[in-house]
């Protein structure tokens, strides 16, 4: 089995193309791919495939097996990828997911992402602290915390939740750590960065359309929430590897 190494401000992925749509791609299959032990190792697996029209498919899933809806930094690589090899082209293209089609911008090594509208719903409260729930075509609680250095190890229990912990650091500059569903604290997300900008936008009564910094221990990412609603994501993607894949 063929694969690629790839990461989005190292949050990490295997990439399995599978162009003709063959491969049975378990949920045990994808968690011994996954460990980091025993595998390879990732965040999560992209599975390259066609869509029923000819376009493009991000079949994503999270470390454990789980599907997924999204994933910001898993789109930018899947692009990259495209390109790296052929498949598409820089300038602008069309990926679907499972929550939609996110039409992605390459220009060199900088990769765009219309991420789509971002939909805010109410408080919720994690392990006695209250967040703010943005659905970026997966769900989020963004809790905003004083430092998140001292944060300790990131465990909100067994939520069907991705949760941000965000430091404002400026008007337009934020930090943030975060826990995927389904994963575990990873280096980066790039849906959660989109949420915690627009949490922090709310929170601090700020305008739209202006582009945040937004640090995560991978690297920086940024995030500009439009007066229509929607999300652009822009940061770094790259392939590290590539192989034969024996399990």
């Amino acid at each position: 089995m063929r694969f690629l190494k790839g990461h989005g401000t190292e949050n990490d992925f295997v990439l399995l193309p599978d162009l003709d749509d063959q491969l049975d791609l378990t949920p045990e299959l994808v968690r011994r791919i996954c460990d980091r032990r025993s595998g390879i190792g990732a965040d999560g697996v992209l599975r390259v495939v066609r869509a029923e029209d000819g376009g493009w498919f991000m079949d994503y899933r999270n470390a454990d097996g789980s599907i997924a809806q999204m994933c910001g930094n898993g789109v930018r690589v899947y692009a990259r990828y495209l390109v790296d090899v052929g498949l598409a082209h820089d300038g602008e293209l069309d990926l679907q997911t499972r929550a939609g089609t996110r039409s992605v911008v390459v220009d060199g090594d900088r990769i765009t992402v219309d991420m789509g509208v971002a939909t805010v719903g109410d408080q919720v409260e994690i392990d006695g602290a209250a967040g703010t729930f943005v659905d970026m075509g997966n769900p989020h609680v963004v809790v905003h915390v004083a430092s998140v250095g001292g944060l300790g190890v990131l465990d909100p229990g067994n939520k069907d939740v991705n949760v941000e912990y965000v430091e404002e650091l400026g008007p337009t500059h934020l930090t943030m750590r975060v826990h995927e569903r389904g994963v575990g604290e990873t280096r980066s997300c790039g849906t959660g960065a989109c949420a915690a900008v627009v949490a922090s936008t709310l929170r601090t009564g700020s305008g739209r359309g202006v582009p945040y910094d937004v640090d995560v221990p991978g690297g920086r990412l940024v995030v500009t929430w439009r007066e229509d609603g929607h999300v652009l994501l822009q940061g770094p993607a790259v392939i590290v590897a590539e192989g034969e894949l024996s399990l």
